[in-house]
Order: C-alpha cells, then structure tokens, then sequence
C-alpha cells in the first residue's frame, strides 16, 4: 500500500514538472511561454503582437522576439540556442534554452561550499601569435595590457591571481586551461580584442563567450554545429553563463557601450577549463573610435574595473558569506594573581 502511494505521488510530481501541451520544433522540444510563465508567477504582454512577448514581475523582465536567437534578461542580450518560435499565436521557447540560459540567470545556482580564492587570467595570443591587428597595433599587446591591470585590481580585491603569459610568449591553447586545472583555480578569464571586416564603423562593444550546451550550435563566427559530445566545461555550465552575465552587464553599464551580449562558443580555452570559464571580448579593434580607446592605458583601466564588479557579482550570488571574524582572546598576562580578600571591619 505504501509503495503504491509513493508511487502515486511520484506521478504526481512528473505531471506537474512536465510542461503542458509541450510541442516538437524542428526535432527539438519547446515549452509554450505563456504556461511556463504562469507556473513561475511571471506575467506575459506582447510588446507587439505576435512578434515580441515581455515576461515580468517584481525582479525581472524577460523580453522574446519571434525567430530571434537574442533574447533581453533584465536589459542584458543573452544568446538562444535555438529562435523562438510562435505557433497559433503563442510563443514556445525551447526546453534547452530555458534549461541552460533562462533558469541559470533568473534562478542563480545555491552557493556552494567553497569561495572563489584564485582567479586565472589568460591574455589572449602572444608570441608569434599576433591576434587582430590593425595598422600597427597588435591584439596580444593589449589583451596583455588588460591582463595586467586586472590582475593587480583583483588582487586589491584580495583574490589570487594565475596568469598564463607575463610577457609576450606563446603559449599552447591546451596549456591555458591545463595551468588553470592544474593550480586548482576557481574562475578562467580568457581576454581579447574584437575585430570585423564587414561594418567597421558600426560594430562596437564587449562579447562575453562561454560554452555552447550540449545539443546546441554555437553563436560564435565559426558557429560549431550541435554534433559535439559533453566536455569538462558543460559539467559547470550553468555557473559559467551566470558569471559571463554578471560580467557582460557590468562591462555594458560601467563603460556605456553597446550590449553584443553574453554568447556561445566551443573554444578550446572554454571547452577544457574544468572551473567556470568565460572569453571576453571586451570591445572592437577594427571601430573607428572604440580602438583608439582601448590603445589607451585609462581606458583599460575602466574595462578592468568593470570586470571586477562582475566576478564581485558573480561571488556574491555563488559563493558562502566569509567567516565570521574569530574574537580576540586578551592576552594572558605573567604577572602573578593577586587575590583581594574583602573586609570586615565596616565602619
């Protein structure tokens, strides 16, 4: 009888998790927004019907464009893995977006048990590996540059601090992460430079990368398909897109330059870090304006300093309070004790 029970109530518990008239896009599974909001006290209003859906309440606004791999969390672009999409009217949002991108930023992963003490920054390229250039500038000059800064901001901040170059060497991708695997660090930075070919004059501000889901493709230029297994990365996943949020916005906001959103990508830096991993794009060599700024050492500054507030950010969400100071003992004197015996002859 009480098996039966449990087992009632095991089916139970599945009908209310499952997702009601749930549909198959394209062979992927998608949850209809609107019952997706309703069961987590969210409200829905299109923006403009049938094409752009805002999903709120007190602590969050959500906002969804039909056909869009965009999707706006709290004022901050966020890549999809996969459009929306609008069927009969209702929009559907697939199950893998809610799973990897949605519920890690609005619902962030419990403290855990461990606080972030070290942090390994990588500078991008170095040595005979230039990065983008542009003129004379070369990108591994200034993702060194960055790397400096921060390092030195971080540890004011009191963090540990790893670098995978101090100088201008080469350094193997598979040794960037491995130094990071191997010195037990909490957090990878990998920093660089953007740079296109195509709207020089229009495309400008930060890019902040971290793995692509399994069974997704990613949003980066080379965009890898969805035929690529698990890798270390993924089994932290949701930690690490929380944590480029947490940068990206604070890059946006602190610098006031155009949001290119938190995006995916399978670089081989993200792909091996064992630790919560983001790229950081942190602007465009190739923008007219935007360049000469990041050649400039104040500039740099800003962009470090906007970094820290979102690892800041990123702790005070993930990581258990400090412990409370320990309270000092007096020190015990050598003098010997002298005890007072009271008196007697009251007047």
């Amino acid at each position: 009888m009480n098996r039966l029970f449990a087992c009632l109530i095991t089916l139970c518990l599945a009908s209310c998790l499952t997702p009601m008239h749930a549909a198959s896009i394209n062979g992927q599974p998608y949850v209809p927004l609107m019952d997706w909001a309703r069961a987590n006290g969210l409200k829905c209003s299109w923006l403009k019907w049938g094409e752009a859906m805002a999903v709120t309440n007190r602590a969050t606004r959500l906002v969804f464009c039909r056909n869009s791999r965009m999707a706006e969390v709290n004022g901050v672009n966020v890549a999809l893995s996969f459009p929306v999409a609008i069927d009969r009217g209702a929009p559907y949002l697939a199950q893998l977006d809610l799973n990897t991108a949605i519920r890690p930023l609005i619902y962030p992963p419990r403290a855990g048990a461990r606080r972030i003490t070290t942090i390994c920054i990588d500078p991008g390229h170095g040595g005979k590996d230039t990065g983008n250039r542009t003129f004379w500038h070369s990108e591994k000059t200034y993702t060194l540059a960055l790397a400096l800064e921060l390092r030195d901001q971080l540890r004011k901040a009191g963090f540990n601090v790893i670098l995978t170059r101090s100088s201008d060497t080469h350094v193997e991708l598979p040794a960037r992460p491995g130094l990071a695997n191997q010195r037990g660090a909490d957090l990878f930075l990998s920093l660089h430079f953007n740079a296109t070919r195509i709207g020089r004059d229009q495309v400008q501000g930060p890019e902040t990368y971290c793995i692509t889901p399994v069974g997704a493709s990613s949003s980066n230029a080379q965009g890898e398909g969805a035929n690529h297994g698990p890798t270390p990365a993924n089994r932290v996943e949701q930690q690490s897109v929380l944590l480029a949020y947490q940068v990206e916005k604070a890059l946006v906001r602190n610098l006031r330059v155009p949001d290119r959103g938190v995006r995916r990508a399978r670089y081989w830096v993200l792909c091996a870090a064992a630790m919560p991993a983001i790229l950081v794009e942190s602007g465009y060599m190739s923008h007219p304006a935007e360049s000469k700024k990041i050649y400039t050492a104040a500039y740099r500054q800003q962009v470090a300093q906007a970094i820290v507030k979102g690892i800041l950010a990123y702790q005070q969400l993930t990581s258990p309070p400090p412990p409370p100071p320990r309270p000092t003992v007096p020190a015990t004197s050598n003098r010997p004790t002298v005890r007072v015996q009271p008196s007697t002859n009251w007047p």
